[in-house]
């Protein structure tokens, strides 16, 4: 099911033409409106003329998170406030927040890319979608609504918490396709298990999730647990939100429509490009954003790219997986980790829980991680022979992955906080000392 064929579906040479058209407008708009941008290629000594082909865009500087942060809050906008009709934000957690503002149009552009998305996953007008992703600032919640409404779903937009009600309204309403964060998920189907019901009884036949790092191991879980296919979903607030690529049928690798978004990958130590199939920094423009186009945004989130036509007929580029964020990696003795590789390791564990913590400390002058891990009930409570050799295991399986030695705790099944939102996996305790 292909919601936009024409576009879905264009020669590479067809994508290669309109995004240089697109690249030379939105570039133009951004020097004429912003004055974040005039000032910024003024200074360079680059300007929209310079820009004669795609390959051209590497002669434009990077815009970063930080960059947003000090036009806070309006100073990116391209067109005058009463051409913006709806503003979301970051949280704001790591300094100011950033804005995005949205014009009519942009939420029409909104609304095609979600739509798009949502029918990769199988989802169309015969469905009920429940959306547990938040309302409000953040733009997790509304993306999906607006491409839920585009594409004739019924719309549940219950938003975060309420678990035990969500599971009531999943299996009364008859829920089609669920919208979640991996971590929510687990923990609505344990909610679901706690009420008596199987999460497999209650018929979903499409998962949609995103917002945080994740594993193929943890997507098996998932599907196990509702016996639907997850559909991975990625998008930033700065861009736009959910729906700059979605995973198709084929569930290896996210499509970015590539008529609205050019994408990039750079080493993110010195900025130079890479090349298809190379894993580094995915960098992004947006090509027809009137409210705040943004040229070559770092992203931080680590992929590749692979330009080969897919096996569902769409043609537009996958990316992989997101892997990791270059500020989500820690490095302890010198080694750079990703929260992925621990998990990944733990979900091939029998006898534990899918609910982990990172503790990074520095006791006595030296890096020290520990590892909290939920042992199964069965183990917990009777198993002690078994506890010790599961956690010998665990820490083995872990030294292998990331090749450093870890201490690992089994703990009681349920102790770690249950997230209805994005799980917090790293608890870095270093910057205490």
């Amino acid at each position: 099911m292909i919601w936009n064929e024409e576009a879905e579906c264009m020669s590479r040479e067809d994508i290669k033409e309109i995004q240089l058209k697109k690249l030379q407008n939105a570039v133009k708009k951004a020097y004429e409106n912003v004055p974040y941008y005039n000032k910024k290629y003024t200074k360079l000594g680059v300007f929209p003329e310079d820009i004669g082909t795609l390959e051209d865009i590497a002669k434009l500087p990077f815009t970063t998170k930080d960059d947003l942060r000090e036009s806070y809050p309006f100073g990116m906008f391209a067109v005058p406030p009463k051409k913006i009709v709806e503003v979301h934000s970051s949280s704001g957690t790591t300094g100011k927040p950033v804005v995005s503002g949205y014009t009519r149009k942009d939420l029409d552009n909104w609304s095609e890319l979600m739509a798009r998305g949502l029918n990769m996953m199988g989802v169309g007008e015969d469905d009920i979608i429940q959306n547990t992703h938040g309302y409000g600032l953040f733009t997790g919640g509304f993306g999906i609504h607006y491409g839920a409404q585009k594409v004739g779903s019924i719309v549940v937009p219950i938003s975060t918490g309420q678990t035990r009600r969500q599971i009531e309204i999943m299996k009364d309403f008859g829920t089609t396709a669920m919208i979640f964060t991996p971590s929510y998920g687990l923990y609505l189907a344990e909610v679901a298990k706690e009420e008596g019901i199987d999460p497999k009884s209650i018929g979903l036949k499409a998962i949609g999730f995103g917002a945080e790092m994740w594993t193929e191991e943890m997507r098996k879980k998932i599907q196990d647990q509702f016996r639907a296919p997850a559909f991975n979903i990625y998008g930033l607030t700065e861009l736009m939100g959910p729906g700059v690529a979605v995973e198709c049928s084929s569930q290896n690798g996210l499509h970015i429509s590539e008529d609205y978004f050019l994408p990039e990958i750079i080493d993110p130590n010195n900025g130079n490009k890479l090349d298809e199939g190379q894993k580094g920094e995915l960098i992004l423009t947006n090509l027809e954003r009137e409210g705040m186009p943004i040229i070559r945004f770092r992203t931080k989130d680590i992929t590749a790219l692979h330009y080969e036509k897919c096996d569902c007929g769409r043609c537009f580029v996958k990316m992989d997986r997101i892997t990791g964020r270059t500020d989500d990696m820690i490095k302890v003795k010198g080694v750079a980790i990703f929260p992925s590789q621990i998990e990944k390791t733990l979900l091939k564990i029998d006898n534990v829980e899918p609910h982990y913590q990172i503790i990074v400390s520095r006791p006595h002058l030296l890096d020290e991680i520990e590892v909290k891990v939920e042992a199964s009930p069965d183990i917990f409570f009777d198993e002690v022979k078994e506890m010790v050799n599961i956690k010998k295991k665990i820490e083995d399986y872990i030294e292998n992955e990331i090749g450093l030695r870890v201490k690992v705790s089994l703990i009681e099944p349920k102790s770690i906080p249950r997230s209805e939102g994005k799980a917090v996996r790293v608890i870095d305790k270093r910057d205490l000392h």
